[in-house]
C-alpha cells in the first residue's frame, strides 16, 4: 500500500504539477486560515485526483478486552489516531469554525469560497469592539468627560458584549484542544447513561461524522485522497460478545457511502465463527457465522500454507531476533549496499510485470462480461459476492505471475473460473481438495496430476454425505449442486495438476474449512 501511494503521488505530480500540502510548519497557518475564512468545494479536478495517502492505525483488541464495550475502544482509537496524525489544533478549530465540503455547482474549478457571513460578523464585532474601547477611553481619559458616568457605562457594555463573542469562540477552541474526542467518548462510557444507552450511540455517531467531514476537508487542502486503514488484530482471543461488538462497529463505520475507512481484519475464522454463533447477533442468519463473515468481508484473503522457501525465510527472521546473531543483519545490509553501489539489479523489472498483470486482469474481466462465455452463467446474483469475485481476481492473477513467472501461468480465464468456483462452492471445493491432498499423501507413487477434480469429488461423495451433519453450516455456503457438477464436469474440467497450481494462490477460500474436513475424515476413519 505504501508503494502504491508513492507511485500514485509521482504520477499525479507529473499530471497536474501541483504538490500536495501538509498541515505542518507554514502549512499549519494556511490550514487554520482556510478553516476560519473559507468553505471547501468538491470540484471535478479534485474527483479526478488519483494520489492517495493511507493513514495506518493498528487496533489490538486484546488491549481493550477488559472494558465493557470493546467497540468503544475501536472508536476511541480511531479518533485519537486521527487527532495525532493531523494535529490537535486544526481539528479543534474545525469543531468550532469548520464547514462541511459541498459539491461545486456547474463546472466551477474554485476549491475555496470565502465565508462572507463569517467575515462580516468578524469585522462587525471588531468594529463594535473598537468603537466601545474608543468610547471607554474617551470617558476615562478626556478632561471634562470623566464625570459622565453614562458614557462609561455605554462604553463598558459595548466592549463587554463584543469582546465576549470573541472570547467565547476562543474558549470553545481551547476546550476542544484540551478535551479530545477520545476523552469525550470515555466520559460517556463512564456515565450512568451508558448502562441504558440513552443517546449514547447518537453522540458517538456525531463524533465519527465530524471526523469524516474533517477528513473530507483535509483531502481538499492536501490535494489528495485520504483513507484511514484500521488493522484489527488479536480479536480471536477475546470473549464472543466482544468479537460481535467490534464487527458491528466495523459495519456501522462502513455503512455510509464513500466512507474513508478501510478495515484489515486479521483473524482465524475457525475461532471467530463459533464466537459469532454463540452471541445473539446471528438471529436471521440461521446461526451461521460463515454467512455473517461473507456479508461483512468484501475482499477475503485466506493466507495459504507456508511453502518451503517461506519457512526458510521465517526461520531466518526468527534467528535474526537473537541478540547473539545480530551481526547477520549488519552483514546483509552491507551486502545490499555493496550491490547497489556496483549497479547490480536487486529486483526484477516491475514495470513489465505490472503491464503483464494488467493485461491478464483485463482479459479475465472480458471473459466475465462476455455473455457467450459459459463463465458468465455462473456469476452469482448477490451483489456482495460479485464484489468479492471482482476484488479477488486481480489479487489471484498477480500472485500467479509472481509465483510462476510469465511463462507457464494458467490462462486468465481459468484463473477467473477458479475464483468463481471457490466463491460459489467453498465447501464442495474444499472437500475435493482435501481428498486430493489425502490421496497424494497416502499414495505418492501414483500419478494424480491428470485426474479430474470432478472424478475425485465423485469417488468421495458418499463420505461427504456421512459427514453432512457436522458440516451443515459450511454446506449451506454452497450454491446449486447441479451447477457445480456442470461447472467441473463439462465447462471447466480442472485437473489435479490445475488444483495444485491454483491452491497456493487461492485467497478467497477459507482454508480452515479444509482443515476441519481433514480432522473429521481422520476421526471418522478411526471409528
Amino acid at each position: 500500500m505504501k508503494q502504491e501511494m508513492a507511485q500514485r503521488e509521482e504520477a499525479e505530480l507529473h499530471r497536474s504539477h501541483q504538490k500536495p500540502r501538509s498541515p505542518e510548519g507554514w502549512g499549519l497557518l494556511l490550514v487554520l486560515w482556510y478553516l476560519a475564512f473559507y468553505k471547501p468545494i468538491i470540484t471535478e479536478a479534485h474527483l479526478r485526483r488519483k494520489n492517495i495517502e493511507f493513514v495506518f492505525i493498528r487496533f489490538s483488541a486484546w488491549q481493550y478486552a477488559g472494558c465493557d464495550k470493546l467497540w468503544a475502544g475501536l472508536v476511541t482509537t480511531l479518533c485519537d489516531s486521527i487527532r495525532h496524525h493531523f494535529g490537535a489544533l486544526p481539528l479543534s478549530v474545525y469543531h468550532v469554525m469548520g464547514t462541511r465540503p459541498r459539491f461545486a455547482s456547474g463546472f466551477s474549478q474554485k476549491e475555496w469560497v470565502l465565508k462572507t457571513g463569517t467575515c462580516l460578523k468578524l469585522w462587525g464585532m471588531l468594529f463594535v469592539l473598537s468603537a466601545g474601547l474608543s468610547i471607554l477611553l474617551v470617558a476615562l481619559l478626556v478632561p471634562g468627560v470623566k464625570d459622565h458616568h453614562a458614557l462609561k457605562v455605554v462604553g463598558s457594555a459595548v466592549t463587554s458584549l463584543s469582546g465576549s463573542g470573541l472570547a467565547l469562540g476562543a474558549f470553545s477552541i481551547l476546550k476542544n484542544l484540551l478535551i479530545s474526542e477520545k476523552q469525550k467518548i470515555e466520559r460517556l462510557t463512564n456515565s450512568e447513561k451508558f448502562t441504558s444507552q440513552l443517546g449514547f450511540m447518537s453522540k458517538v455517531r456525531n463524533e465519527v461524522e465530524v471526523l469524516v467531514d474533517y477528513l473530507a476537508f483535509m483531502e481538499i487542502f492536501e490535494r489528495r485522497r485520504l483513507r484511514v486503514v484500521l488493522e484489527i488484530t488479536s480479536l480471536d482471543i477475546c470473549y464472543p460478545e466482544k468479537v460481535a461488538g467490534v464487527l458491528n462497529a466495523m459495519n456501522t463505520l462502513l455503512s455510509e457511502a464513500n466512507t474513508p475507512f478501510i478495515f484489515i481484519l486479521a483473524v482465524d475464522p475457525s475461532v471467530i465463527v463459533p464466537c459469532l454463533e454463540q452471541t445473539g447477533c446471528m438471529k436471521g442468519l440461521a446461526d451461521n457465522g460463515y454467512l455473517y463473515l461473507n456479508r461483512s468481508v468484501t475482499l477475503p484473503f485466506s493466507i495459504p500454507e507456508m511453502g518451503s522457501r517461506s519457512r526458510l525465510r521465517f526461520l531466518e527472521a526468527a534467528i535474526q531476533t537473537r541478540e547473539d546473531l545480530m551481526y547477520r543483519i549488519i552483514t546483509g545490509n552491507l551486502e545490499r549496499r555493496r550491490a547497489k553501489c556496483q549497479g547490480a539489479p536487486l529486483v526484477p523489472n516491475r514495470r513489465e510485470a505490472d503491464t503483464e498483470a494488467v493485461r491478464c486482469i483485463h482479459e479475465a474481466f472480458r471473459c466475465l462480461h462476455d455473455g457467450a462465455d459459459p463463465l458468465a452463467r455462473y456469476l452469482p446474483a448477490s451483489g456482495a459476492h460479485v464484489r468479492r469475485i471482482v476484488n479477488t481476481i486481480p489479487v489471484t492473477l498477480r500472485l500467479l505471475l509472481h509465483r510462476s513467472g510469465v511463462p507457464g501461468v494458467p490462462s486468465p480465464r481459468a484463473a477467473a473460473a477458479w475464483v468463481v468456483l471457490a466463491d460459489q462452492w467453498p465447501c464442495r471445493l474444499s472437500w475435493a481438495l482435501q481428498c486430493l491432498e489425502d490421496a497424494w499423501q497416502s499414495q505418492p507413487w501414483r500419478d494424480w496430476g491428470a485426474r479430474s477434480l470432478w472424478s475425485i469429488y465423485q469417488e468421495n461423495l458418499g463420505e461427504l454425505s456421512s459427514l453432512r451433519q457436522s458440516l451443515h453450516n459450511v454446506l449451506s455456503l454452497d450454491g446449486d449442486p447441479e451447477l457445480f457438477q456442470t461447472f467441473l464436469a463439462c465447462d471447466f474440467p480442472f485437473t489435479a495438476r490445475d488444483a495444485r497450481a491454483f491452491l497456493g494462490v487461492t485467497v478467497n477460500l477459507d482454508h480452515s474449512i479444509r482443515h476441519k474436513m481433514g480432522l473429521l475424515r481422520g476421526l471418522d476413519r478411526l471409528q
